[in-house]
């Protein structure tokens, strides 16, 4: 009978460990979660595109296409950087409403 309530004890007191762990990873990785999506929100408000996956892989292909360009302006590239700059430009122009 008293290894019953010793394992009891043992059981609860493990089960109570890991529900505060979890509860703490819970919090945590939800407020970056909700820091994250504010911040999604906030820049595409100030963008004016819309927020769905697919605008933020336009997103990030057009300024990967703009920073290109202006690195091969840099490099003195100069028809290649024109060609990328413009496609960088025409990709962000489909975003901004």
């Amino acid at each position: 009978m008293r290894t019953e309530g010793f394992f009891d004890w043992l059981g609860h007191l493990l089960g109570s460990i890991i529900r505060f762990f979890v509860e703490l990873l819970s919090g945590a990785l939800g407020g970056i979660s909700d820091a994250i999506d504010d911040f999604v929100h906030g820049m595409a408000r100030a963008i004016g595109m819309d927020v769905s996956f697919f605008s933020l892989i336009l997103l990030v292909i057009g300024l990967l296409l703009l920073y290109a360009g202006i690195r091969a302006l840099i490099r003195r590239s100069i028809i290649g950087g024109l060609i990328l700059t413009f496609l960088g430009l025409v990709v962000m122009s489909w975003l901004i409403a």
